[in-house]
Formats: C-alpha cells, structure tokens, sequence
C-alpha cells in the first residue's frame, strides 16, 4: 500500500511538472533544460519572482507563469550569461549552473507590461507562421510581457459579421484589406487596399489565432483583443441605411465611415461584433479601440455619448472587460474618456519616451490632467515602420520612467509597455524597457550595460563594453527634446535627389550625434572578432553596427556626390558617385550574410502562406509594396507614405535602392552631355519592381566577418 501511495505521488508530481507551461518553454530553449529547474507558482498579492538554489537545481518561484519565465531570463541573464533575443531564442546551459548564494527577490508594482502595436501587426508580423509565433509567445513570456496586443484574425470576425449584415463577398473584399495593410484597416484608416484575401486566408487567420491565444492563456498572459469603436464601410448609409460621420482622408486614401452612437443600429452591430469575437476566440479581459485614429474628423460626433456607447457595447459583452485605447496625437479624446468609470480603462502612453502624454509639463504632446485619472501604461515606441537603424534614448528611458513615477500621476501609472511599429530590431533598448519594472531606484546606463555586455556576449569584455557606452553616448543619446521617429535614416535608402537627408516624410531626423563615434564603435566591434567568431548574438550586433558604419559613410561620400554636382565637377562627380555605388553593394553584401537583414527572409515568408500560385502571388505583392511605394500613386507621392516602411535589407539594396540611384546618375550624366532627359518618374521604376516577381538567388551566404573584414579595409581607403 505504502508503494502504491508513492508512485501515485510520484505520478502527480510528474504530471505537475508537466502542467506548467515554462517547462515547455525552456525545453524550447535548449532540450533538456527544464531538469536544471524547480518551478514553483505560488499566490501572492504582488508580483514577484524568487531565486534560489537547492542542491544542483535552481528554484525559481512567482505568482504566476509569466514571472517565473521572467524568474528564468533573470537568472539566465545574470547567472549564467546567457541573452535570450530575437536573433536568438536558443540557450547552451553550462553542465554545472552557476550557485544563486543568497535568495534573491524582485517585486514589481507595475502588474501590467504590454507589448506590441497594431502597425507591428503589418510591418513585422504580417507573414507569420505559428512556428515564429510561437518563438515570439516566448520571447514575451521571458521578458515579462503578460497583456500583448492579439489582432490576429480580426478580418474573421468583420467578415462573419457583414455576412450577416447582407454584404455580398465582392462587397466584403471591397473593404477588408489584404494582409500588409491589415493595421491601417483596423485602425479605421483604409478600406480595401491590399485584398482582395482568398477563402484559404481566413481559414488560416483563424486556426493560427487560435493557436495563439490558447498558448498566451495557457502562460498566464491576458490577449488585448480588438474591440468594437464604430467602424462601418463606407457604403453603410446607402446599404443599411445607418447615420454615419465621414472621418475623412488618411493620407489619400477614405477612411471607413463611423456610425454614430446614437444610431440604435449601433448597439446592434457591436453586439453582433462581439458575439462574433466570441464564438472564434472567446472573451477577452482587454479590448483595444481607438476610434478617430490619426486625424480622423469627429465633426457632427458627439464625443462624450460615443465614448459611453463604445464602453457599453464592450462591457454587455464582458461587464469585467477594460477598455485599452493608445494615447497618439489628439486621442483619446478627453470629452471621450473624462466621464468614464475610473478602472474601466487602460491608456497606453504609445510614446512616453519622446512625447509622454501622462502629464509632463515638458513635452511636445502636454496633457495638463494626464488622462483624467484612468490608469495609464509607460511606452516606448522607438520603431517606425519596421525602418532599421540603431537609434534611442537609453538613459532618458530610465529617467522619464522614473520622473513618472515620482509625479502624482504615478498614482495611476500601473506598469510598462513596448508599442513600436516594427520588431527585430534594437534589442538592447527593449530588453531595457522590459526591465524596467524589476528595478526599484533609478540607475545609469553605463551600469546597466555591463550586465548586458556580459550576458549579451557570454562574458565580459571591455572592448565591447567600451563600444557600447560609445554607442550608449552617441547614437543612442538621442536628445530629450527630439521628437525624431525612429532612427537615423540611411541614405542608401532615399528616393534620389539632390538634397536629401531623410528618407520618410515624418521622420524629424537631426544631426544629434557625431558619426564618427558609429564608425569607430564599428571598428571597436570588430577588433575581437578572434575572441568572438561564431557567437550568434556578436556577430549580428557585428553587422547591425558595422551596416550603421557603412551607412554613415555613404551620407558623407553624397554629400561630396552632390556638392561635385552643384558645382558642376563631372569627373568628381562620377568618381564619387561610383564609391556610393561601390558602397551600396557592400552594404548589401554585408546584410545578405544574416537572415535577419534580408529581403529574401520577407518573401519567403510572404510566398510560404499562399497555396496556390494566385495566392503566393497576392501576398508577394502584399510584401514588396508595403516596403517600397506603400500605396498607389497618389497615397505614394501626395500622401507622403512612399518609402515609410523603407528596409535596408540585403537583396532590396541591390534589386531597388540601386535602382533608383542608378537612374539619378545616369539622368545627371545626359544633362551634362547635353543629351535629352527627362524628369524621372520614381514612382513608375518602383511599381515595375513591385510587379515582377521575386526569385531567390539561391545564392550560398558569405561570411560576416569577412565581409565586416573587407568592408573595413575599404574605409581606409
């Protein structure tokens, strides 16, 4: 009897370990790492994460799942040294861990840390498989993120419901978008533009949303749903006769129609909406709703009613469910909040690093009553469409979180949130701000790059270390009073002229560092190649800041291009324009060498989802134009979005961005020889490169460091 009892408790005691989802998780991050590890989820009205070994094992204890994995990276991070990334979700652990001495403990008062936007969902994610997902499930659930955004899917339920409403299918295709602009839709900017999807995509969207939530519920994190605001097609006045407001333009292109709260109509669809919702993925605790996006015109709206309908619909649906809106620009409005019951909302503060909206007296985007006592999340948006550069503000990050903190309106600041429109990029800023609320006092960035250096890299190294804090001082000093979005555009990127200097049309780049402490970080990086050859996370900062390098040269060899050209110099003039030349393709060949970097992983993902060649070719499509021209010809040129999402990726370099600079060469080169030119027109050689179709070179990648090697004797040159 008594061995009975003890295998019956051994069996319960497997099926335990089993049940809990950061086992699966850290057998994901290298086979046989969940033996290492005792995992205990104990109640506690803090969260927290708990430290500490017993005999050969480590204990990590939280409250929940998500802050033993944070429990996990911690102790990975700072332990064994080991840097968890979106270059690398894979860890090597030691056969022997390293002894946690004395118990350690991090509590946090900061209960929510968010994590994505919904451009992330078009910019980054728009191609996605369940295997990237799934590795990024991960990557949150380690750095704490336990409310993502979870919008995956949502064109399921707009379609269901319109179905329902009488739409025809070609009227339904006329409206939701194909899946590069599936952000924009949903934020009630664009009708249509992208689609129209196959059968095939909604089937997909849905089992892969399915898949989604259950693994984020099964970790302990609560999905942001997209939750009904008021967003109807523009032809629901004529079709179902609703009173509806026109919102406007959005840069070229005609928003969706909002359906006025006081339309009886309006409790119906949202009901219908949510019903919908619910029938495919369940209830949420968090709906996402941000009616009057970007400039949207709420003429003949009655803000404060539109507010009550919206929270109304979202709580018959869920009476304990959260309103979550992204204070951006004008929103939310506050005759749309100010009324609404305190804890019924969550406003994200999308870009508390540059223009807080929280209540600092000193921004740009000052709101003297904050956001009206609703509780509210400390943002760092950072990345603007998917564009890659290094760029930040790494210790006014810390600061500002703080500063919040010690205001009165640190009352209502409930925890953390990264909102950029991109991901893949800038690792060490985000794994800052997802530390954020583990950390009590305020420190310095130079103190906290020790601990990533040395974990980022497997051990410390000075030389690293010290270019790092030259990075830390220089690119990544971004001044407070910069409301420069996202990083420090290269020039390789630009549509060509003769005085260019950024690449995007919001982007308020400035001169704001010394490019000379890039390229001699570059070289700093490079110097331990020896040390550090085939160590994953060095050798894709390697490249990331030896492309920053590159790109800083190209700027100053066109700025000799084009002085050579006003002053009429030919023979410089093209002596220069072929180092540009000759630089744009090292670039390229440099960026080829990391998938990370390179057009071809875009395309493939793109062309992987379509069954059938009409569909592959849809998404391809999908895929080059949300890069390049963004829009049509209009939204492209009059709308400013051409180049919004622009990518220095190897492939593009060479097949696009080439192209374009080749063609201003040449056209220089006929004006001087006083041979016949024309104005050219961009748009029309970027839409020939959208419509071709995309063939892999199949070409065998070279080495990093080689090529960093060659690059840089290049530059001595």
């Amino acid at each position: 009897m008594k061995q009975l009892k003890l295998i019956l408790c051994l069996l319960l005691f497997s099926m335990v370990l089993q049940a809990n989802p950061v086992h699966g998780l850290l057998e994901r991050l290298e086979k046989g790492a969940s033996k290492h590890f005792i995992l205990e989820k104990v109640k506690s009205d803090k969260d927290f994460f708990e430290l500490e070994s017993k005999g050969s094992k480590i204990v990590v204890r939280g409250n929940t799942y998500v802050n033993l994995a944070a429990g996990v990276r911690w102790y990975l991070k700072y332990y064994v040294h080991a840097n968890i990334s979106w270059n690398n979700m894979n860890i090597a652990l030691p056969a022997v861990l390293p002894v946690v001495t004395e118990k350690e403990r991090h509590e946090t008062d900061m209960p929510l840390r968010y994590d994505l936007n919904y451009c992330t969902y078009s910019y980054s994610m728009a191609f996605w498989d369940w295997e990237r997902w799934e590795r990024e499930i991960d990557w949150m659930v380690l750095h704490g993120i336990n409310m993502p955004l979870a919008i995956t899917g949502t064109e399921c339920v707009w379609l269901n419901v319109l179905k329902k409403l009488g739409y025809s299918r070609d009227e339904i295709n006329e409206f939701i978008s194909g899946p590069g602009f599936f952000a924009w839709w949903l934020m009630n900017n664009l009708e249509g533009w992208g689609g129209p999807n196959p059968d095939n995509w909604y089937v997909q969207r849905i089992a892969l949303q399915k898949k989604i939530i259950s693994r984020m519920r099964e970790l302990d994190i609560e999905p942001v749903f997209a939750g009904y605001s008021g967003m109807v097609p523009n032809n629901a006045k004529d079709k179902l006769g609703l009173n509806v407001t026109d919102p406007g333009i959005w840069c070229g292109y005609r928003r969706p129609a909002f359906l006025q709260p006081t339309d009886p109509k309006f409790a119906q669809i949202a009901e219908l909406y949510y019903k919908e919702m619910t029938h495919l993925f369940g209830k949420a605790k968090y709906y996402s709703m941000d009616p009057f996006h970007e400039g949207g015109s709420v003429e003949g709206v009655n803000l404060e009613e539109a507010g009550n309908a919206i929270m109304g619909a979202m709580k018959r649906c869920n009476p304990k469910a959260v309103w979550v809106a992204q204070a951006w620009g004008a929103n939310p409005r506050e005759a749309m909040i100010k009324n609404l019951h305190k804890g019924d909302m969550i406003v994200l503060d999308l870009y508390s690093e540059s223009r807080p909206q929280w209540g600092d007296p000193e921004s740009t985007w000052y709101r003297e009553k904050g956001f009206n006592g609703h509780d509210w999340i400390y943002c760092m948006l950072l990345n603007y469409g998917g564009n890659v550069g290094l760029h930040g503000k790494m210790q006014h990050v810390i600061d500002e979180y703080f500063k919040a903190r010690s205001t009165g309106f640190g009352k209502t600041l409930k925890g953390v949130g990264i909102t950029m429109e991109g991901i893949e990029n800038n690792p060490v800023m985000y794994e800052l701000l997802c530390e954020l609320p583990w950390h009590n006092e305020k420190f310095s960035k130079d103190e906290w790059l020790k601990g990533y250096v040395t974990s980022r890299y497997g051990h410390f190294n000075q030389e690293l270390y010290e270019a790092w804090v030259r990075l830390g001082s220089s690119i990544y000093n971004c001044p407070v009073a910069s409301t420069q979005q996202g990083t420090h555009e290269s020039v390789f990127c630009a549509r060509p002229s003769d005085e260019v200097y950024q690449v995007s049309s919001w982007s308020e780049m400035s001169d704001y560092y010394n490019p000379m402490e890039v390229i001699q970080a570059a070289e700093q990086f490079a110097s331990v190649t020896d040390l550090f050859r085939g160590n994953n996370n060095y050798e894709y900062d390697l490249v990331d800041i030896v492309r920053q390098a590159v790109a800083e040269k190209g700027r100053m060899v066109y700025k000799m291009m084009t002085a050579a050209k006003q002053a009429k110099e030919k023979s410089l003039f093209k002596d220069c324009s072929q180092r540009f030349m000759e630089l744009l393709m090292l670039q390229d060949r440099l960026l080829s060498t990391r998938s990370e970097f390179s057009l071809e992983t875009w395309m493939n993902r793109a062309k992987k989802l379509g069954i059938t060649p009409e569909e592959k070719k849809l998404y391809e499509w999908n895929a080059k134009v949300q890069i390049t021209t963004w829009g049509n010809r209009k939204a492209a040129n009059e709308g400013g979005l051409r180049d919004y999402a622009h990518r220095e990726w190897g492939g593009l370099l060479k097949d696009f961005y080439a192209m374009r600079w080749q063609a201003y060469m040449d056209e220089t080169l006929k004006q001087w020889d006083a041979v016949q030119s024309h104005p050219i027109d961009y748009y029309s050689l970027e839409e020939k490169w959208v419509n071709q179709l995309y063939h892999t070179t199949g070409k065998a990648k070279e080495n990093s460091i080689e090529v960093v090697k060659e690059i840089l004797s290049e530059f001595e040159k």
